[in-house]
């Protein structure tokens, strides 16, 4: 694979491989994108197999962070990083301390923050050598654990899925099949359940599966049920491309709206969505109330900010969706209209800055 060729297709600034042979680590930072700021996105800890995989993963996601931070009207770019390891047998704070290094050395144009296989006191291991990082405890300044933000988001999403297919946003009497009861998961349970949302819910594991069967009078189902039930609303919270040739057969919901990261298994099944007339969130717009909440560390973190930009998701989503109907044209791409839109604007104001002034503007 040429790397060069790769970063010069979608336009890519910067790949970073890290190596300290003291504490083990083997890490990669990608910076996408620039343009609307500094790039913010996770750091994800995964035992890939191969070194390639880790580039490609860590590629993918960096992009889709500067489409979610465009989207979301964020003065972010679109980052990534990820750390080769098992994180249940690796993780060791000379690991994270020597990644948070490697970070300091880009002057602030990646950072970082929690992801798939690290934890908020992985962030305070990091923040040992970087101010560049969020996520943090709230005894560091931080603001903790921001599951509850993200499903807060994602209630938004589905709130306005409903109010653009029945012109009302009330979930009252509405099913909703959750898959995948995280801390995401849960969290979102609760605020549907709160509501008067009728749950069917279903996880790999069984103990989050009987807690909120009890806590929030839901139905659960085998995991492989959770496809086919019969639902108003199906909200992945899990694995991603849940969306595919084989679960498009036997959906039986009219929106697909969760916190999954890469939902659609390719962007034709997007389309397939479209043509069953199925409302679907795109998932790196709904999901996007972590990315929003981090955000707001860098400036003093506010919880009341937080939900305050959290909570206009509601009228983001219901943009896209109307951007969609009334260009013809499915959701994804139009949530993809909407945030190259934002950078070609910015682009543009700072080719004009930079031309009268000489001074270059963000890159």
């Amino acid at each position: 694979m040429s790397y060069f060729n790769r970063m010069k297709e979608f336009d890519y600034e910067q790949l970073v491989f890290c190596q300290d042979r003291t504490s083990g680590l083997r890490a990669i930072i990608c910076i996408h994108d620039t343009t609307l700021g500094p790039a913010l996105g996770g750091v994800r800890m995964y035992p890939y197999e191969r070194e390639e995989d880790a580039v490609v993963d860590v590629l993918r996601l960096a992009r889709g962070m500067t489409y979610k931070a465009a989207v979301s009207g964020l003065n972010l770019g679109g980052g990534k990083a990820v750390i080769i390891g098992d994180p249940t047998q690796d993780k060791t704070e000379a690991l994270f301390r020597a990644f948070g290094r490697y970070i300091e050395t880009l002057h602030g144009r990646y950072i970082t923050a929690e992801d798939v296989g690290s934890s908020i006191q992985d962030m305070s291991y990091i923040n040992m050598e970087t101010d560049h990082v969020t996520g943090i405890t709230v005894a560091r300044g931080g603001s903790g654990d921001p599951s509850p933000v993200t499903a807060r988001g994602v209630y938004n999403g589905i709130k306005a899925c409903w109010n653009h297919k029945e012109g009302t946003s009330s979930l009252r009497g509405v099913t909703v099949a959750v898959q995948g009861l995280g801390h995401v998961g849960q969290h979102l349970c609760r605020l549907l359940h709160a509501e008067g949302a009728n749950l069917i819910v279903t996880d790999v594991n069984e103990r989050p599966m009987e807690e909120v069967v009890s806590e929030c009078s839901a139905r659960s189902v085998d995991p492989d049920e959770i496809y086919s039930v019969d639902c108003d609303v199906f909200a992945p919270c899990a694995l991603g491309a849940v969306i595919n040739d084989r679960t498009l057969e036997v959906l039986r919901c009219s929106v697909v709206a969760g916190a999954a990261n890469n939902q659609l298994e390719e962007d034709r099944h997007g389309d397939e969505l479209t043509k069953k007339g199925i409302i679907y969130a795109p998932d790196y717009v709904i999901n996007a109330g972590g990315l929003m909440n981090v955000y707001e560390e860098l400036a003093g973190y506010s919880q009341e900010r937080a939900f305050k930009r959290v909570d206009h998701l509601f009228y983001t989503i219901t943009s896209i969706l109307e951007t969609a109907k009334e260009k013809n044209i499915p959701s994804y791409l139009a949530a993809d209209v909407v945030a190259e839109r934002r950078l070609e604007e910015i682009r543009s104001i700072s080719s004009i800055w930079a031309n009268r002034t000489g001074t270059p503007v963000g890159r």
